[in-house]
C-alpha cells in the first residue's frame, strides 16, 4: 500500500488509461485485501466476543460456587464452634458433677473414719480394762500345789 498519491501523465484527452487503469486494479486489490482483512478481523472480534460471554458466565458460576462454598464453610465453622462450646459446657458441668460427688464421698467417708476411729478408740479403752482386769486376776490366781508323784514312780516300777 502506498500513501502518497499517484500522478498520471496528461495525454490527449485526459490521463493515461492505463496507469489509471493500473492504479484503479492496485487500489480495488488493496481495498479488497482490507475488506478481507476487516472481515477476518470482525469474525475474530466475533469469536473473542462469544469467548468473553462464555468466560463471564463461567466467571459468574465460579463466583457463585466460590460464594456457596464460603457460606457452606461459615456455617460449617459457626456449627463446629456452636457444637464445641456445648461440648466443653457439658464437660465442665459433668468435671463439676464429679468433683461435687467426690467431694460428698470423701465427706461421708472420713465421718465414717471418723466414727470407727472412735469406735476403736473407745474398744481399745475397754479391752485395756478387760487385759488389766485378767492380769489382775491372773496374778491373784494361785495354783494348788501339786503332789509329789514319787509314789507314782514307785508304783510304776512295781507294776512292771
Amino acid at each position: 500500500m502506498t500513501s502518497s498519491k499517484p500522478t498520471f501523465r496528461v495525454m490527449k484527452n485526459g490521463y493515461d488509461r492505463f496507469a489509471v487503469d493500473d492504479a484503479i486494479e492496485k487500489y480495488a486489490a488493496q481495498t479488497e485485501e482490507l475488506e478481507r482483512r476487516v472481515l477476518l478481523y470482525q469474525n475474530q472480534l466475533a469469536e473473542a466476543e462469544k469467548r468473553l460471554q462464555e468466560l463471564q458466565v463461567q466467571y459468574r458460576s465460579l463466583e457463585s460456587t466460590s460464594d456457596a462454598e464460603r457460606q457452606a464453610a461459615e456455617n460449617i465453622a459457626r456449627l463446629s464452634l456452636r457444637e464445641a462450646n456445648e461440648i466443653i459446657s457439658t464437660a465442665q458441668q459433668n468435671a463439676d458433677l464429679i468433683v461435687h460427688q467426690a467431694l460428698v464421698t470423701a465427706r461421708e467417708i472420713l465421718t465414717e473414719l471418723s466414727r470407727l476411729y472412735n469406735d476403736a478408740d473407745s474398744v481399745k479403752g475397754i479391752t485395756r480394762e478387760k487385759l488389766l482386769a485378767l492380769i489382775r486376776e491372773l496374778d491373784e490366781f494361785q495354783l494348788p500345789k501339786m503332789p509329789d508323784l514319787s509314789w507314782l514312780i514307785e508304783a510304776e516300777k512295781r507294776m512292771r
